[in-house]
């Protein structure tokens, strides 16, 4: 999932490391991680994971959707 999914979001200014939200096709499911990156120790950290909905994203499930 870190190395083949897709990088959808970075949020650089997450500490106490930058993370991102990696989006890919497991078992045929969309999933969600957010991953936080050491660059210092090489390492990376699940912060969390989840299904996407398209209630809060769009189709493309990359795509967040405006909040009204």
């Amino acid at each position: 999932m870190i190395q083949e999914g897709e990088r959808i979001i970075d949020y650089r200014e997450d500490r106490p490391f930058p993370s991102a939200l990696m989006l890919a096709d497991v078992g045929g499911r969309p999933l969600h991680v957010v991953v936080a990156f050491d660059k210092d120790s090489d390492m990376a950290y699940v912060i969390t994971a989840y299904e996407p909905t398209t209630e809060e994203f769009e189709e493309d499930l990359r795509t967040r959707r405006k909040r009204k």
